[in-house]
């Protein structure tokens, strides 16, 4: 489960939706550094030009991260100093001029204050894809509307169509959590844009859209659950189904991580969904899933055991509050007593720490109360799961620390068989990660240093098995 900040996935530097519209600007020079967070590399590049009124302007690149022209809303140069204040982000930049070609100075985020060294460059950081597809494509490629009558919405997406003549088995794919576009973008990996264009390219026509209030597809994102987006996945169904291309019986949902969540919701709810496809999917509460997640995240991060342990029991009783009580103002009042309870065992220099504020709490508990994240902490796909009768292919990344195998995939199959489900292949594959990369430790701070998007090993078994079940 994706995509920026959200969460299945521990850090990220930036979060999506705010990132300034590109214009036609003339950079004056571009500045290059890499910040280490723990055993995180990040490429940062300021990119400096000269305004109307003679001062300066910057944008904002995170390479790795895939995010670009991040607007600072002010600039400072003077003969020996710099400073850069990026708002939208809550972040700040102040160096000195060493030469000029050398700028050194700290980085400000989130309660973090980082060395950084910034060195003049002469062109943008590249981030090395070679998955991705480029045109012309040798099949037909369509941007399609579609609607979600039920909730009263327009989605949009691209439908991707093998060009020869016939009636081709289809898949409808479902992003992981957090808003995201059509391709799953995620730092500088498109891992939907992949699987559609080597699915295709096999003979298997592919929808994938923008979910709910995201790119071109309307509606609010903010305001939905699990529940509310895979209404939307059936709709993108029902559209399917009107496609002379396609052949009715044979379309199925490919969901990854929490699109693992929602795809056996979907073929549970409707008997137009002919399989299911679960990459990274789930098998237990969301509750266990993060708890998990943050332990396992933390230990390959290098955190000493004892603030693994802390946190994961901070966490445990927050989740717990959340699970428990169904009223938000009360699951408010008890997380705020829980936070008082902790600020008061605090030193007077912890609590002067800017992730110990209380609007640093404000803005967390806004997040945790949301009805996406309500509805995933206390969800149970065990009794969905047990209802799925049609075939269902369950694959897992042997070194994903997000959606963790051996906690999932034997719920999983535990629960096909406790509903007597006849056709269902469970597959834990070594060595991969949550996105499906080939991985030294699987953390979510090595994604956007592997090349790779999506093993192919992965897309050969799925495609493989697409076409068994609907042959």
């Amino acid at each position: 489960m994706k995509k920026n900040l959200n969460v299945f996935v521990l850090f990220a530097l930036f979060t999506s939706g705010i990132f300034a519209q590109q214009a036609e600007k003339k950079y004056e020079s571009l500045w290059e550094g890499k910040l280490k967070i723990n055993t995180v590399e990040l490429r940062l590049v300021f990119k400096l030009y000269q305004k109307e009124d003679k001062t300066y302007g910057a944008d904002l690149d995170s390479p790795d991260q895939g995010v670009t022209n991040i607007q600072a809303t002010f600039v400072a140069i003077t003969k020996d100093s710099v400073k850069f204040e990026i708002k939208s982000i809550g972040a700040s930049f102040s160096g000195e001029l060493i030469s000029e070609d050398l700028v050194k100075g700290i980085f400000k985020q989130g309660g973090m204050s980082l060395p950084l060294e910034l060195v003049k460059v002469d062109k943008l950081a590249e981030v090395n894809r070679p998955q991705l597809p480029k045109k012309p494509f040798p099949y037909n490629e369509e941007e399609i509307t579609f609607e979600n009558k039920e909730a009263n919405i327009t989605l949009a997406g691209t439908l991707t169509l093998p060009k020869c003549e016939g009636k081709f088995p289809a898949v409808v794919l479902v992003t992981g959590s957090g808003p995201q576009d059509r391709d799953e973008s995620l730092l500088g990996h498109k891992p939907f844009l992949v699987i559609a264009d080597y699915l295709t390219r096999s003979g298997i026509a592919v929808l994938r859209f923008d979910d709910r209030g995201v790119g071109k597809s309307k509606g609010d994102f903010a305001a939905a659950s699990s529940a509310d987006f895979a209404t939307d996945a059936l709709a993108a169904v029902e559209h399917l189904k009107t496609r002379k291309e396609i052949n009715p019986n044979k379309i199925g949902i490919v969901g990854h991580s929490e699109g693992g969540m929602i795809a056996p919701m979907c073929a549970v709810n409707s008997s137009d969904v002919a399989f299911i496809v679960l990459l990274a999917g789930t098998g237990v509460s969301g509750k266990d899933i993060i708890i998990l997640q943050t332990e396992l995240i933390l230990k390959a991060n290098g955190t000493k055991e004892e603030d693994v342990k802390k946190t994961v029991d901070q966490n445990t009783r927050i989740f717990n509050i959340i699970a428990e009580e169904s009223d938000s103002l009360q699951a408010f009042n008890k997380l705020l007593a829980l936070y008082n309870d902790d600020i008061s065992k605090m030193s007077d220099e912890e609590k002067k720490k800017p992730e110990n504020s209380k609007e640093t709490f404000n803005r967390n508990v806004k997040r945790l109360l949301t009805p996406w994240f309500r509805f995933f902490i206390k969800y149970d796909p065990q009794p969905t799961l047990e209802q799925v009768s049609v075939p269902v292919l369950a694959l897992n990344g042997g070194k994903d620390l997000q959606v963790d195998p051996k906690q999932n995939l034997p719920k999983i199959e535990k629960a096909l068989n406790a509903g007597d489900n006849k056709n269902f292949k469970i597959m834990e594959l070594p060595g991969l990660n949550h996105l499906f990369q080939p991985a030294t430790t699987g953390a979510p701070s090595e994604y956007s240093t592997i090349e790779t998007t999506f093993s192919e090993d992965a897309l050969k078994i799925m495609k493989e098995w697409i076409l068994s079940v609907t042959k």
